[in-house]
């Protein structure tokens, strides 16, 4: 085998073995430029959901509540 073909043989393996190794721990990869998540997300357990109030605008709501209690008071 000449050493052009051992260089080349060498990186295919280098390169089949890191692909095998992340089909099979489920590792993030790059695909044209994009970050792509392991194919094993759809099936993970979520664990924890954040405790959240009924209305997800709480302090929005509350200031648009004191400007219309303001307002009407300034208006008596």
């Amino acid at each position: 085998m000449s050493t052009k073909s051992k260089r080349f043989l060498y990186k295919t393996c280098t390169i089949l073995a890191v692909m095998g190794l992340s089909v099979l721990t489920g590792c993030q990869s790059q695909i044209g430029g994009q970050t792509l998540p392991s194919p094993h997300y759809l099936t993970d357990d979520v664990q924890y959901f954040a405790p959240t109030g009924e209305m997800k605008l709480q302090r929005q709501a509350a200031v648009m509540q004191e400007y219309q209690a303001q307002r009407e008071a300034a208006s008596n």
